[in-house]
């Protein structure tokens, strides 16, 4: 009788890692995406005016950089230099009661619920990574599935496996309008039925939806019907619906948003689950502050448990509850400034992009555009826009490839546009020579997607999408298929290889 490491390693492909458990050399082993490996890089050699001109230029990474003036000034207004003993000391995991009271109210304004939240139903976080990486851990098994649209921001993967061993199911969009009525990368309740039912026949439980609105990497906003739709769906099959609303103010178009929160009645509120967060919407991606709202006592009951290992410091809890009860000041400067500056950085972008032939899909809210390169592509496939990835950031410019956010269409890129304009302008030179020598080799693109399999993995290669077969998708994007069972002290591990 063994005691699974052996089997690991042979699973694996690998030698057993000394010292490591199985769980841990699974972890360990597994690789980085496209993301991460461009991060890694940047950050090795990151461009500034003065010391590193020639450094690389992240418009990779989703943080807003254009307010950084009003935050510093705010800051050191003399509200904010306040300490008090209770500050350092242990408070309530779920979060200091008075800060979770300042969060309760401001959502209820700025989300516009219809009633005022209880901040009861709040736990506070080091960030919404902590807030998913906790839920897949209270609302799933391991081997379970949620099902989430594709494409999405991909890191949602690794919070949601390396906690709670869950795995997504994809219900693919594509940029394929099919009749007067469809936008490109359109969600519709048919194509969840669709997904839901393939996972099912292959013996996945799916446990919940995940919806990002305004949505990453579109920049999409839902409607508020679909909304609507998207939760009755959720309750026909008793899913657990998380919403991740981590830019809910960073909406700079003439699309009304709808916050969950907002909705007069809920079909299943206690699966109805609401993250949001400081770092983009205010711009403090190093202060690590999300937050999660459930009316459900059970599963805040189990997440409080897990806070304990994702708590923030009480003195950041402080500052923030300033910044939140502020409200002459986010109502007449902070909010209306940004949402200009955001406007104006996506405009000179979008501008930029379509000066050199690259269309863009059109968006209301987030940090980042959508952007089509395709027609610059040596194939139609993901190996050539992972080579075209490449040769940008040896240009030193990093931008994100679709591939990294699960897209089910070769030639599709993220791009930041909440940064100063000069390097706005920089980007744009940058893509403008890299591309130079590409615009005569346009090869043809079919836009109609699969039709022999629409949802997701397939061993067939359609033969009117792309030469690229869906199983050739990034790994970190591709279901979760083997499961090897670890038994220590009666406890049942499992531990997913992904293929």
């Amino acid at each position: 009788m063994t005691d699974g490491r052996e089997d690991s390693a042979e699973l694996d492909g690998e030698a057993p890692r000394p010292g490591l458990s199985a769980r841990g050399a699974l972890i360990a082993g597994g690789a980085n995406g496209p993301l991460e490996k461009g991060f890694d890089m940047y950050i090795r050699d990151p461009f500034d005016a003065e010391r590193n001109p020639q450094g690389i230029l992240n418009f990779g990474t989703s943080e807003n950089k254009l307010c950084y003036d009003l935050i510093q000034g705010r800051l050191t207004k003399p509200d904010m230099n306040y300490l008090e003993p209770h500050l350092l000391q242990y408070s309530d995991t779920q979060g200091i009661k008075s800060f979770r009271e300042e969060i309760a109210k401001f959502l209820t304004e700025y989300a516009k619920a219809p009633s005022a939240l209880d901040p009861e139903y709040i736990t506070v976080m080091n960030g919404c990574c902590a807030v998913f990486a906790t839920l897949s851990t209270v609302l799933g098994d391991p081997g379970d599935g949620y099902l989430i649209p594709a494409p999405y921001y991909g890191g949602i993967n690794s919070k949601t496996w390396l906690y709670g061993g869950m795995q997504p199911v994809h219900v693919p969009l594509f940029s394929e309008v099919t009749n007067e009525d469809s936008r490109p990368f359109q969600l519709t309740i048919e194509k969840l039925e669709i997904a839901y039912k393939q996972a099912m026949e292959q013996g996945i439980r799916v446990r919940a939806l995940i919806l990002i609105n305004p949505h990453n990497p579109l920049g999409d906003i839902y409607p508020a019907q679909l909304l609507k739709e998207c939760l009755e769906f959720a309750h026909r099959y008793q899913l657990h619906i998380i919403m991740d609303e981590i830019y809910m103010l960073s909406v700079y178009g003439d699309t009304t948003f709808t916050s969950i929160l907002s909705l007069d009645s809920l079909p299943d509120p206690d699966r109805t689950h609401f993250m949001w967060g400081f770092s983009k919407d205010f711009g403090m991606c190093g202060v690590r502050v999300g937050i999660l709202y459930t009316r459900n006592d059970e599963v805040r009951k189990a997440v409080n448990k897990l806070a304990v290992f994702h708590g923030c410091p009480g003195p950041v809890q402080h500052v923030l509850s300033q910044f939140l009860s502020d409200r002459e000041w986010l109502d007449n400067v902070f909010f209306p400034t940004n949402r200009r500056r955001l406007k104006e950085a996506q405009n000179i972008l979008v501008d930029g992009l379509e000066e050199i032939g690259i269309p863009v899909f059109k968006s209301s809210g987030g940090l980042y555009i959508w952007a089509d390169f395709r027609k610059f592509l040596k194939s139609q496939t993901f190996e050539a826009e992972m080579d075209l990835w490449w040769k940008l950031l040896q240009e030193k410019l990093l931008i994100s490839p679709g591939k990294a956010f699960c897209c089910y269409e070769p030639g599709w890129f993220r791009l930041v546009f909440s940064d100063s304009v000069d390097k706005i302008y920089l980007c744009i030179r940058r893509l403008q020579q890299m591309l130079r020598d590409k615009i005569d080799e346009s090869i043809p693109i079919c836009l109609s997607p699969p039709v022999k399999n629409e949802y997701c993995e397939t061993d067939d290669e359609p033969s009117n999408y792309t030469s690229t077969s869906v199983d050739d998708l990034p790994e970190e994007c591709s279901h979760l298929k083997k499961i090897a069972v670890f038994k220590n002290l009666n406890i049942d591990v499992l531990c997913f290889f992904i293929t």
